[in-house]
């Protein structure tokens, strides 16, 4: 589990084929002397597991499933990546809940200066907009962000200089593939809704405006 506050700007050291699979090398200044074999770091919002580690890197085995579904597909040697350690049940929560299971890669579309701020764009896949929401939390290459507004399926950002100092975000531009990561809440709640019903949902869901109609949520 993270927060989404990121804690060193990375870079990727090696990408090795073993397999099919890909085993990765990242470069850190994290304080690695509590780090253990299998704990959990978040790379560019991926949960990653540690397999090998020294004082200022670590490497982790990637599956084809992530391969898949992230961004890693394109990583090469120098590639700046988002850090973060699991959180400590004494961590201040600065962020969000945040898994490290990347839903979709989006698209940046607009990059500009907003006085001292960022502004962003971000296209996200049509069959995860259903998941956002005006104010509410996402995770972009593991930086818990807040949705400033909506229009479809294209949400806006506004990142302060020092989150944009701290992380990745410097090298984004139009055209960047990110990594999102949505609520885990609005997740739950989807599955929630569909009850009984859920065990025998397809891999589309099921809710729409006819079932919520249905059982009560809408007049």
């Amino acid at each position: 589990m993270f927060t989404g506050i990121i804690e060193s700007l990375g870079k990727v050291a090696s990408v090795q084929n073993v397999g099919g699979d890909v085993r990765l090398r990242i470069e850190t200044d994290l304080d690695m002397s509590d780090v253990h074999l299998g704990d959990s770091i978040a790379t560019n919002g991926i949960c990653l597991t540690v397999i090998d580690w020294g004082d200022s890197w670590y490497a982790a085995d990637v599956s084809r499933e992530s391969l898949n579904r992230t961004t890693l597909g394109s990583w090469k040697a120098g590639h700046p990546v988002n850090v973060e350690k699991a959180m400590l049940p004494t961590t201040r929560f600065g962020g969000h809940i945040v898994s490290g299971h990347v839903d979709a890669v989006g698209e940046i579309t607009v990059v500009r200066e907003d006085a001292r701020s960022l502004y962003f764009e971000v296209a996200a896949p049509a069959e995860i907009a259903k998941y956002l929401a005006e104010k509410g939390s996402i995770t972009v290459d593991g930086v818990s962000l807040t949705i400033n507004h909506l229009r479809g399926n294209i949400l806006s950002l506004n990142l302060i200089p020092h989150t944009a100092e701290r992380t990745n975000i410097g090298t984004w531009k139009a055209g960047v593939k990110v990594n999102l990561e949505v609520d885990v809440l609005a997740r739950y709640i989807e599955r929630l809704l569909l009850g009984d019903k859920a065990a025998q949902a397809p891999q589309q869901s099921r809710i729409s405006m006819e079932f919520l109609a249905e059982n009560g949520f809408m007049k």
